[in-house]
């Protein structure tokens, strides 16, 4: 039998009991950034893991889908299982075709295991930047695996940090697939919308309509905290420039949180401050990721 890990003393579980969104989501929504942690009785978290999180199951992140109002989710492999996605992958199974996934894999990964994957619900891959949750990983590596997952039509998302943006442009711009940045890749809400690192971003998406960008954790973000206003308007200006590249997502079970943690019913409450109208709403919830993960 296999044990539980405890998890960091100072680690922020999830919130027990979000409040019901006064927003209603429009039918279809897909909540297209989140994760499961273990259970760790049953899949370990991996022993090169830069933390120890609580466990957040399959049962769980359900049950917030269908409490917020969502229909689908979408996976993210994290980064305390390592390279091992049976967790996601099993939550992917036993949705009913109702989540897809995102995996981590190595240079070593397969054609068959990539078919194996997808056939689960996998649809992309992750590759991630920020250094104090991963160890460095050589940009050959992950050239090679995009390489090998192209010819199945899946997507690389890619997690860094604003100030990591300049050195890793040409690299995310020899990519051959559609490249989604996780959080807007990080902005020092502080310099401003206008700050030259903010519209680097911008400009990186203007002239590479292969890449997406996801309007997600301003909770992460925000030098205020809730409600997070300092942060409204660089989303709200991703959203308006690029409204058929945007995902939103929870972060449900939000890892790695030090400052607080945020309740879902009010990060839902959030959608239409950055996302005003029904059709950027739709295309935002509903078209866009459904476009990218079950079409």
């Amino acid at each position: 039998m296999n044990n539980v890990q405890p998890m960091d003393p100072d680690w922020l579980e999830f919130h027990p009991d979000p409040k019901k969104p006064y927003f209603q989501l429009p039918e279809g929504a897909v909540d297209a950034h989140c994760h499961v942690f273990g259970p760790s009785a049953e899949f370990p978290f991996a022993p090169e893991r830069k933390y120890t999180p609580c466990d957040a199951s399959k049962k769980k992140l359900y049950a917030l889908r269908d409490h917020l109002g969502f229909a689908r989710n979408v996976i993210v492999q994290a980064t305390c299982h390592g390279k091992d996605n049976r967790a996601m992958i099993d939550a992917c199974r036993s949705s009913g075709d109702l989540a897809r996934g995102i995996a981590s894999v190595g240079v070593d990964i397969t054609e068959n295991d990539i078919a194996e994957m997808h056939e689960a619900g996998v649809r992309g891959v992750r590759f991630n930047f920020v250094k104090r949750l991963v160890d460095d990983t050589p940009k050959e590596v992950f050239l090679s695996v995009a390489d090998k997952i192209k010819n199945f039509g899946w997507h690389i998302v890619v997690y860094f940090e604003a100030q990591d943006l300049e050195g890793l442009e040409p690299f995310l711009k020899q990519l051959p697939t559609t490249v989604v940045v996780d959080h807007m890749g990080r902005p020092d809400v502080a310099k401003g919308v206008n700050h030259s690192d903010f519209q680097r971003f911008v400009r990186l998406m203007t002239e590479n309509e292969n890449i997406w960008s996801k309007v997600t954790c301003p909770e992460r973000l925000s030098l205020q905290g809730p409600p997070y206003d300092d942060v409204v308007a660089f989303y709200a200006e991703i959203v308006r420039g690029f409204p058929d590249r945007v995902l939103w997502g929870t972060d449900w079970p939000h890892p790695n949180m030090k400052s607080h943690m945020p309740d879902d019913g009010l990060l839902v409450d959030y959608i239409p401050r950055i996302a005003p109208t029904p059709e950027l709403q739709r295309k935002l919830l509903i078209d866009n990721p459904m476009r990218l993960y079950w079409s």
